[in-house]
């Protein structure tokens, strides 16, 4: 069964999305803001902030934050959360549907969202926006599991195969771990739309879950949650026992990247 898009899938789980997606790193952050400074005069937005995992850093420097945000309940999660920031704004919509004043801002940045918008349209809007010398930050996690556990890893490879590959009529693939050349190559697309001063940078981390969070933070992403309920249910049961049936627990290896690009 295919699904042309999935972008609808993320404000079903609004509030598990908020809460088992992971926050980034604070060395993320600190190139981020060497690359480009930020106070109470400067004005950023946001492309797609789910349930607000990046927010935070970037409020604490007075910017007059802008949010875009598709989903209308992760769109009220964010009011919430951040209604104690005067200079946050959240606008419900697609990104690449507003209208922006060319020239008008300092930062625009993406946290694991920018690859659900046009590549065209979202570079080419994104370079519109920028003041000259302003700054795209494009960031996203990319988890890797149980590497440290193989015997798990291959059962879970084979629930895969029964499940979510027999689901999508797809050829059982084995998961890859997020590699520097991915990285680059995705810092490479800036250059294609008039972008100057590009970076990248990688950043790794480990999570321990527990059977139960580990189903949960499946069911928050977007190609689990369109699987049809009764067979997800399944599905994650089994994935649960096998973690249960192997220690009781799994590690998730984070590789975080980062791009930076400049308008000239």
């Amino acid at each position: 069964m295919a699904v042309k898009s999935l972008a609808w899938t993320f404000d079903t789980v609004a509030s598990a999305y908020e809460k088992f997606r992971p926050e980034y790193p604070d060395e993320l952050y600190k190139m981020i803001f060497d690359y480009i400074s930020l106070n109470e005069s400067c004005h950023a937005v946001e492309v797609g902030i789910g349930g607000g995992q990046a927010a935070l850093p970037f409020l604490k420097t007075g910017c007059n934050l802008t949010a875009v945000e598709y989903g209308k309940q992760l769109s009220e999660l964010c009011k919430k959360k951040f209604k104690g920031f005067r200079n946050f704004t959240i606008v419900t919509n697609k990104f690449e549907e507003l209208n922006f004043a060319d020239d008008a801002f300092d930062l625009v940045y993406s946290a694991s969202a920018f690859h659900w918008v046009p590549e065209g349209t979202g570079y080419t809007k994104v370079f519109s926006m920028l003041k000259s010398g302003g700054a795209f930050a494009r960031f996203a996690n990319h988890p890797y599991r149980a590497k440290d556990n193989i015997p798990l890893s291959q059962e879970i490879d084979r629930i895969y195969a029964a499940y979510y590959y027999k689901y999508y009529d797809k050829k059982p693939e084995a998961p890859t771990e997020y590699s520097e050349k991915q990285a680059m190559q995705r810092a490479r697309i800036a250059d294609k739309y008039g972008f100057t001063d590009i970076k990248y940078a990688m950043f790794h981390r480990t999570r321990t879950l527990s059977a139960n969070e580990y189903s949960m933070l499946l069911g928050t992403y977007s190609d689990h949650i369109a699987i049809e309920q009764g067979i997800r249910t399944e599905f994650f049961s089994r994935i649960e026992d096998a973690i249960n049936n192997h220690g009781g627990s799994i590690t998730v290896y984070d590789t975080i990247d980062l791009q930076l690009a400049r308008k000239p």
